[in-house]
């Protein structure tokens, strides 16, 4: 005799576990938790976090959605205690799918479901794997960004390929933007390649090493604009490192945020590291050419454009930067 689903589980439904914590993985949970092929019956986050100037507890865009949508949320510390192991194990998931959870996930719990585990990983892997690929993707100055899928292995983001899709990129994207793009065309992608997933008939490809590279957390002294280093590379890190760790030069009127840039050929007299007037605004120089400072944040203050700002902080033209030796350690 043959026992029936689990009660409340849908027996034509495929019992599937879900791995986020990001803003990248919500769409993508709501994908899966509109998917009539799929019984979700856990959503597994990060645990809530003290945050703010007040410290209050507060939980990841995945528990937040997870909860408005009536969904069994799991918040282990760590994927890999006993006793998250025990518990996700309980729910006996034919299927997992992670985006933007931020633990590895040990071997115990790839073996669980039967039809493994997916990550969807916003880069044209083998290119740019690990913690921060739409940054690298901006920063590197990519003419394609894309969405991969694969099936997880042990490795970061190293698993075999299911299926990619690529976009052409127009060398002005910035980071959330490129992000919320990548987690539309993510739970799209999902969603298309579930059908023939669940079927049995997609093949998984092994990652070729040709091509592959490996992005790491951001620090925050990774925010400081290197004068060593071409105007077209920091115009680019101004873009990828939005909201955080952002991009800053220290200067003898306080730390100033760069939030927009452009660049500009250099002056022959220019030498790396100056502040001097371009136009109506400041410009960085550099090894070469200059970074124009397009819109600009006094450490306390607020944003302005980059001739307001210099309208009130005149002085600046014609400093030089303070080096990071200097500086002292990140604020």
């Amino acid at each position: 005799m043959t026992a029936g689903p689990a009660p409340g589980r849908a027996a034509d439904r495929v019992p599937t576990i879900f791995f986020g914590s990001g803003s990248f993985a919500v769409p993508i949970l709501d994908a899966l938790a509109a998917d009539r092929r799929l019984d979700l019956v856990a959503v597994v986050s990060a645990p809530d976090r003290p945050a703010g100037r007040d410290r209050a507890l507060t939980p990841t865009p995945v528990a937040l959605r997870a909860r408005s949508l009536g969904l069994p949320l799991l918040q282990p510390a760590h994927v890999r205690a006993s006793d998250a192991i025990a518990e996700i194990g309980a729910l006996a998931p034919e299927l997992g799918v992670l985006a933007d959870y931020g633990q590895i996930i040990p071997r115990t719990l790839l073996d669980l479901p039967p039809r493994g585990i997916l990550n969807v990983h916003p880069s044209l892997l083998p290119r740019h794997r690990g913690a921060t690929p739409i940054a690298a993707t901006i920063s590197e100055g990519d003419e394609r960004a894309g969405v991969t899928i694969i099936r997880m292995d042990d490795g970061i983001d190293t698993g075999p390929i299911v299926v990619r899709q690529s976009w052409p990129l127009t060398g002005s994207e910035r980071a959330p933007a490129l992000q919320e793009q990548a987690a539309r065309e993510g739970a799209a992608l999902v969603t298309r390649t579930l059908e023939s997933w669940l079927a049995g008939t997609s093949a998984a490809i092994p990652q070729t090493p040709l091509g592959a590279t490996l992005t790491r957390p951001f620090r925050r002294e990774d925010a400081r604009l290197d004068v060593s280093r071409p105007a077209v590379q920091l115009e680019r890190q101004v873009r990828a490192q939005q909201p955080w760790p952002g991009s800053f030069v220290e200067t003898h009127a306080g730390r100033m945020a760069v939030l927009a840039a452009s660049t500009a050929p250099a002056d022959p007299e220019d030498s790396p590291g100056m502040l001097v007037p371009h136009d109506d605004r400041l410009a960085l120089t550099t090894a070469d050419g200059r970074l124009v400072l397009d819109e600009l944040q006094l450490a306390g203050r607020r944003a302005l454009a980059g001739d307001e700002f210099l309208r009130g902080q005149p002085q600046l033209a014609g400093a030089s930067v303070v080096a990071a030796a200097l500086a002292g350690s990140p604020r």
